[in-house]
């Protein structure tokens, strides 16, 4: 069964954050060479709730599929490449998902495969879009609205915005406690459900891709949220 990870690294140093950057380049060689991966991608990320075109220097995550979750495990913990981001961050966190639906594509391909989960609980939400350079502005013109509703929706247990090359490629990640909570933020009136009905009509996207994931299991600790999502929410 398909794992797909997610890890975040925390960079305070100045110099830890400049070699952060610099294997946003460096570091494919590497990546394209770990024993069992399938799809990644080096990202940043974004400043405030994340859900902005600005930098956020400190941190930085790398998303990878694996054939299943020993092997997304073994090669994370003894992988050269991830044994020197977790070396000189200051914090990471690693969650293993199980995909449960995807719709669309990412550099064209379709890089996740979902499978039947009738559990309930936890769920975390991936959205990501190529913006077409004609309608970047009018898109990041409305960011910051969705991102404030989203930093205030007292559901949500986690959220970020990430992506590989600034304004032009964008991926927002959130876990939610059930897919009830995060259905009603998705379709109630509000900027969110305004930007989804501007970017349909407008063809605002290139590409994009939508999944959903179970919360498999996770790695490290993240500003005290973890690893007390899974453990809060499974009561």
């Amino acid at each position: 069964m398909q794992i797909v990870s997610l890890s975040f690294f925390r960079f305070d140093a100045p110099l830890s954050r400049l070699w952060a950057l610099a294997m946003m380049g460096a570091g494919r060689i590497d990546m394209a060479r770990i024993p069992g991966i399938g799809f990644w991608k080096l990202c940043g990320s974004g400043t405030g709730e994340g859900f902005t075109p600005v930098p956020n220097t400190t941190v930085y995550a790398i998303l990878a599929t694996w054939p299943d979750a020993q092997t997304a495990k073994d090669r994370i913990a003894g992988t050269r490449l991830f044994q020197r981001y977790r070396h000189r961050a200051d914090e990471h966190w690693t969650l293993y998902l199980t995909p449960i639906s995807a719709r669309g594509a990412w550099s064209a391909r379709t890089p996740f495969d979902p499978q039947d989960d009738p559990r309930t609980g936890p769920i975390a939400a991936l959205t990501r879009a190529t913006i077409r350079p004609r309608t970047a502005l009018s898109f990041w013109g409305r960011v910051p609205d969705i991102s404030e509703v989203i930093g205030t929706d007292p559901n949500v247990l986690f959220k970020i915005g990430i992506g590989e090359v600034p304004l032009m490629h964008q991926i927002t990640f959130s876990i939610w406690p059930d897919s009830g909570s995060m259905a009603q933020f998705a379709r109630r009136d509000g900027p969110h459900a305004r930007a989804i009905q501007a970017v349909r009509s407008g063809d605002w996207f290139r590409e994009e891709l939508y999944a959903r994931f179970r919360l498999h299991s996770e790695e490290g600790a993240w500003d005290g949220l973890s690893p007390r999502i899974l453990k809060d929410t499974a009561a």
